[in-house]
């Protein structure tokens, strides 16, 4: 007997994660979703807030993933023990593999599994894709909720007569323009990302329709699933629609996305923390560790004892120097005249909405 396909989301204590919850909970109540959230053990406490946040307001516990849990230890200073004291870095994530993707596919075993991932419409980047066959992921924010591999998967020439097939089965309106795209092969002038985005402008509920009857034919989770509510899904949701969620509900912005007003050489500046994770965290900006060292100078200590036998956060700096008077001074003038270039066009009351490319770094599995 097959085990039942589970529904589940990851809350990362990020902005994404959490009003991906609520806009699935609002939208789709017949979805049944399990939470779950991987606990490092050095999160902010606004991590901790959002959670019991979200939980008072979805109705349902977030379950707590802990790698190691049997250590005496904080999962993140167990596995750093073991790693003799390397720090992780943007060349070896140990941490992203230990304490976020281990315990996360340990907990849901050999089930099959739909894993929402927020991903936002306004965003060019993929995520974490499973290498496990049981878990596929969904993209509700995106006009295009499927994965990459499905993607490729599907759009091969060898499967156009297919593709004419299940498109004639949809009430599309725009059925001639449809199939005339669906017959062009692909080739290096017309890749599979131009076809599939061209698909998708014409009729997104038609395209849902076919790769549903794709997936029918595959080993994918969705294949045991015989209706899928999402395929009718046409919402494109970008970063204001993020901030809009999360307020309407109640369960609120995460403070740490919250400017907070600082004064050099005469000149206002703004900072806060651009993305979620753990307050050490190698991919922030050095603007956002100043921010953590005037605002969190506890934490920022604790960051600071990890630093020694020659391993930073940072390839080029340890936390010692940049807190040097003259290197902080100089991390904010910087900060500010980047700062007033970029507000000329974008008015926001939130740091990550000036530096958007810092947004981009760094590991989904932590920051969706």
């Amino acid at each position: 007997m097959k085990n039942k396909v589970r529904h589940v989301l990851g809350i990362s204590g990020g902005k994404d994660s959490a009003a991906l919850a609520i806009y699935l909970f609002e939208k789709y109540p017949q979805l049944d979703i399990e939470y779950y959230t991987c606990d490092t053990g050095k999160e902010l406490t606004e991590t901790y807030q959002l959670i019991e946040n979200l939980e008072a307001y979805l109705g349902k516990k977030i379950k707590r993933l802990v790698s190691a849990e049997e250590s005496h230890e904080d999962p993140f200073d167990h596995f750093l023990k073991l790693y003799g004291g390397y720090l992780p870095s943007s060349v070896s994530r140990w941490c992203t593999r230990k304490l976020k993707l281990d315990p996360f596919e340990e907990w849901v075993g050999d089930d099959p599994v739909i894993s929402y991932v927020g991903i936002r419409g306004d965003e060019d980047r993929e995520g974490y894709i499973s290498t496990k066959p049981n878990i596929q992921s969904i993209f509700p924010f995106r006009k295009n909720i499927w994965s990459e591999d499905v993607m490729t998967k599907l759009f091969t020439n060898s499967n156009i007569p297919k593709l004419i097939e299940w498109y004639k089965q949809t009430s599309s309106s725009k059925l001639d323009r449809i199939l005339n795209l669906v017959q062009e092969p692909v080739t290096p002038k017309f890749l599979r990302a131009t076809k599939v985005q061209a698909l998708l402008d014409l009729d997104t509920e038609a395209f849902n329709e076919v790769v549903f009857q794709f997936l029918q034919t595959t080993a994918y989770p969705l294949s045991q699933i015989k209706q899928f509510p999402l395929i009718d899904n046409n919402d494109v949701l970008v970063r204001d629609d993020i901030f809009r969620i999360l307020k309407d509900s109640g369960v609120g912005v995460p403070q740490y996305y919250e400017k907070i007003s600082f004064e050099h050489n005469g000149q206002k500046g703004e900072y806060a923390r651009s993305r979620s994770g753990c307050f050490f965290c190698f991919y922030q900006q050095k603007i956002e560790w100043i921010w953590l060292y005037e605002q969190h100078p506890e934490l920022y200590k604790k960051a600071m004892e990890y630093e020694k036998d020659g391993y930073t956060w940072m390839q080029d700096e340890s936390l010692a120097d940049l807190i040097q008077p003259e290197r902080m001074a100089g991390i904010k003038e910087d900060y500010i005249k980047k700062t007033n270039r970029l507000n000329d066009n974008k008015k926001s009351p939130y740091l990550v909405d000036i530096l958007d490319e810092a947004e981009g770094e760094g590991c989904a599995s932590c920051f969706i």
